[in-house]
């Protein structure tokens, strides 16, 4: 799954996709490097992001769904939102997926609003919200919290008609840095649901403040989790660097598939 920010404030390429040009330049980019998802998100959720309101998300986002589902329809267009009514008008322009960071927290009729659509679902972990999720998480154990987190949830969206889900534990969503490592160390325990795993850790504050650099700086070391988390049981990758992305995806097969013969 490719990111492609459409925001001015995202913390590593915020400003560079929000003008037509660049989007299309950058979709068809990680189109031919391998991606075979593209997630558009409106709305940055880094820690302390400022607000946007609905109809700046809806501005920002529907333009680009309508145009790159037209244009690439052999791709799936994910949409990276919290609010059901962009989820409805995502749908109506083409999107494919659903990716919501709140598991439906943040509007009460999101849930009714994926199920209305049909579409497959991303029900993500968070602690908080984005304005406060980073301000001293605990846990008591992060992996059994979690995976409760996604009993209760998929039960709630299987009740209203959603079957199609892919889980996401959240990385850096109101986890500290030995939380995030704890996790992706564990990862496998949430394949227990039956449901696809996703990891998105690409070029996040796990890997740049732990090895003190700076987010430009981080591909090397995002390549080398992108690998643990695949070896841990990952199905989907989130990441803004397709071409390496793959590169680690097809090491890894192989190496998985040297180990089983």
């Amino acid at each position: 799954m490719g990111i492609l920010n459409l925001t001015p404030d995202s913390f590593f390429d915020g400003g560079r996709y929000t003008k037509t040009e660049a989007w299309l330049v950058q979709a068809g980019k990680m189109i031919q490097e391998g991606a075979s998802i593209i997630d558009l998100g409106a709305v940055s959720t880094r820690p302390g992001a400022a607000f946007v309101s609905e109809e700046d998300e809806i501005s920002r986002l529907l333009p680009a769904v309508e145009l790159l589902t037209a244009k690439y329809p052999e791709t799936v267009f994910s949409v990276d939102t919290y609010r059901s009514k962009v989820v409805r008008l995502a749908c109506e322009a083409g999107a494919g997926l659903i990716n919501d960071i709140s598991g439906g927290s943040m509007d009460d009729d999101l849930i009714h609003a994926v199920a209305g659509t049909g579409l497959p679902y991303v029900l993500m972990h968070m602690q908080g919200t984005p304005s406060i999720m980073q301000k001293n998480p605990v846990y008591e154990n992060i992996s059994d919290e979690i995976n409760e987190f996604f009993i209760k949830k998929i039960a709630d969206l299987k009740t209203a008609g959603i079957q199609q889900l892919i889980l996401d534990p959240g990385f850096g969503f109101g986890k500290s840095i030995d939380h995030n490592y704890r996790m992706l160390y564990q990862l496998s325990a949430f394949k227990k649901a039956g449901y696809p795993v996703m990891a998105g850790i690409s070029r996040k504050s796990m890997i740049y403040k732990l090895l003190e650099i700076n987010p430009e700086e981080s591909l090397a070391a995002t390549s080398a989790l992108h690998m643990a988390s695949l070896l841990n049981g990952a199905d989907i990758l989130r990441v803004h660097d397709v071409k390496e992305a793959v590169q680690v995806i097809k090491l890894a097969e192989t190496f998985l598939k040297a180990g089983a013969e």
